[in-house]
């Protein structure tokens, strides 16, 4: 039997899913996927007010976003592995490798189950700068994502289960249900499309981010890049591409 030939109506375990990604690699998009499904709950960017607070670096709505959210770390990790809000059975964590500063501690990672969204990084950086003009690797999360991938599998003993942004846009209902297997619950048709528009779950970021996500209502096809990197980006893509690389070659296929 295969992961789409499961009754739908098989019950899900209870299982909370952290998916790591840099900025800019259909995260939100995926988010939607999983909170179309009547299972499960989802939080996005739990430790934003946290990184803006510790960093003092400069993003679209900073001050409103220490305000709304919580920026005490351990309040966030304390929440995230408690009890799965609102008697769902999964809880789909949108979780950025960048907001992990490095005062935050690791331990409670080991609580979760981990997985990793990557994305060729001259997609990423093209469409980053359009927000913010100058961004280093840290602020993409490339090598926060190899350091929180290596912890995961040293800690664990296995190798986390990674997914590439393009291979999901290429066949969005096979990779969802290699996703689905990989982590344990059954795969459901919902995850395919939504309605258009904002979730109250989304972040207060949304205005400044999330314009492309709101007016979808399923993964569309892969756009090839075909813009060339910018020479004051190709340092930046080589560095990023280095850690990139370490992951491709465990994504799921």
């Amino acid at each position: 039997m295969t992961e789409t030939d499961r009754p739908q109506d098989a019950p899900s375990p209870a299982i909370t899913i952290a998916m790591w990604s840099g900025p800019r690699n259909i995260s939100t998009a995926l988010m939607r996927s999983w909170g179309s499904r009547a299972d499960t709950f989802v939080t996005d960017e739990p430790l934003y007010a946290h990184y803006l607070q510790a960093t003092g670096i400069e993003h679209p709505a900073r001050d409103e976003i220490i305000a709304t959210y919580e920026a005490d770390w351990r309040r966030v990790v304390d929440w995230l592995t408690g009890p799965i809000p609102e008697g769902k059975t999964i809880w789909y964590q949108k979780l950025m490798t960048h907001h992990m500063t490095p005062e935050v501690g690791r331990d409670w990672l080991t609580k979760l189950t981990n997985c990793f969204l990557i994305r060729e990084p001259g997609a990423v950086i093209l469409s980053y700068s359009k927000v913010r003009a100058a961004p280093t690797p840290e602020d993409l999360g490339f090598p926060q994502q190899t350091e929180l991938f290596e912890l995961v599998r040293e800690r664990t003993g296995s190798t986390p289960p990674v997914i590439d942004a393009l291979d999901v846009l290429e066949g969005p209902e096979r990779l969802l249900g290699l996703l689905c297997e990989a982590v344990g619950v059954p795969f459901d048709p919902a995850m395919l499309s939504w309605e258009a528009g904002s979730r109250p779950t989304d972040g207060v970021w949304r205005r400044h981010w999330y314009a492309n996500v709101e007016s979808s209502t399923g993964f569309g096809p892969p756009r090839p890049r075909t813009e060339p990197i910018p020479e004051r980006f190709r340092e930046l893509h080589a560095i990023c591409r280095e850690h990139y690389d370490k992951l491709h070659p465990h994504r799921l296929r």
